[in-house]
């Protein structure tokens, strides 16, 4: 149910979700009046953090962003916004740290649940005219910089479990939503007059979509769990399955390099894809594991893969048979296994949300960004 909340800067205020694996951590989620949490000097924190410590990994600081974070974005005025697990959404200005309520967040939302897990943003991404667009387990929401509007099933998102990095608009303005049961276009004019504003996009079978790109040529592309690769060209559909090369039809994160090649994680490993034949990248060649969790592409080239218990940096640059392409790191150089999410920023920073908080790189280690930062 698409549901408008005005947003006040004293109004409640809290927190959100992306891999659901089995380092997830027990979250309250108790929804307590908003207050301000007395601030640290250089950071203003304006709501209530989520709490932190898992029963199955426990990290006792309440100084954190967040323990688990699934999702990370800056807009085009620079704010950072982060989705911590199981709550809602927070946002860095550059002095202040807001976290927003699940009931401000979600308003008028009744699928979701006050002890749930499944409270969360998966994907964030902006839209041509600066709505800011969020895609959780209860359906799509958009914050047009004052209030929330959230699209569930009476909005025609029939599926509302919008998957991981599967919020997407394209070059045209076009937003795109992947769920677990399909992909969904939005239609602003219908929803300007109060209409049915999402549609099945029906050129597409029912997949259970794992990640929305747009590659430079503007065709999309979507990753499915089980029926292979998608092509949409603006006019028709390409499958791209095991046939070619595609290991178990199952496609997870895209990316795409600045020679026009496409990456995926598969189920082992990961592959390029140059348009005819897939190469493929695995523990054998260099990767710190088997059980990829995803793909990051930096705007110099390097790629970053996750797994559990490890983050690989790939330099493609490399020949591959050299032992410097890849570099592994483990919790040992300061980043735990459970990576949830990858960024990087408009000044080239990059960031990762894993399973102990909000993490950046010096160029050997990964260091913590707390409440206080180092932003």
């Amino acid at each position: 149910m698409k549901k408008a909340y005005p947003f006040s800067p004293n109004g409640p205020l809290l927190f959100i979700l992306f891999f659901i694996t089995s380092c997830n951590g027990q979250v309250d989620t108790s929804s307590p009046k908003d207050k301000a949490t007395p601030s640290k000097p250089g950071t203003e924190i304006i709501g209530t953090p989520p709490p932190v410590g898992s029963y199955l990994d426990p990290v006792n600081d309440a100084d954190l962003v967040s323990q688990y974070i699934r999702s990370i974005f800056q807009d085009s005025s620079g704010d950072y916004w982060f989705g911590p697990a199981g709550q809602s959404v927070a946002r860095y200005n550059g002095k202040t740290l807001e976290y927003y309520s699940k009931a401000a967040f979600f308003e008028g939302n009744n699928s979701v649940g006050p002890d749930d897990y499944g409270n969360s943003v998966h994907a964030i991404t902006e839209d041509k005219k600066g709505n800011i667009w969020f895609g959780t387990d209860h359906g799509a929401i958009k914050y047009d910089g004052t209030r929330f509007s959230s699209y569930t099933e009476e909005n025609g998102l029939t599926n509302t479990r919008v998957s991981r990095k599967s919020i997407l608009s394209d070059k045209a303005g076009t937003i795109w939503v992947g769920t677990q049961g399909g992909v969904f276009r939005y239609n602003p004019a219908a929803d300007s007059i109060g209409g049915q504003c999402f549609s099945l996009f029906q050129l597409l079978p029912p997949i259970h979509v794992k990640d929305i790109m747009e590659d430079k040529d503007g065709n999309i592309w979507f990753a499915s769990q089980s029926q292979g690769i998608f092509r949409y060209d603006g006019k028709a559909i390409k499958n791209i399955t095991e046939k070619e090369g595609l290991g178990d039809n199952y496609a997870g994160g895209i990316a795409q390099d600045k020679m026009g090649n496409l990456w995926f994680t598969m189920k082992n490993g990961i592959c390029r894809y140059d348009g005819q034949s897939f190469t493929t990248f695995t523990k054998k060649d260099g990767l710190g594991g088997t059980q990829i969790w995803g793909l990051y592409i930096e705007e110099s080239g390097i790629i970053w893969i996750t797994a559990r218990g490890s983050t690989t940096r790939y330099d493609p640059s490399i020949p591959i048979s050299s032992s410097k392409a890849f570099t592994v790191y483990t919790q040992a150089d300061g980043l735990n296994c459970c990576v949830q999410s990858m960024y990087q920023d408009r000044s080239g920073r990059m960031w990762w949300g894993a399973g102990s908080g909000l993490f950046r790189f010096d160029g050997k280690h990964f260091y913590k960004v707390k409440q206080n930062g180092p932003w």
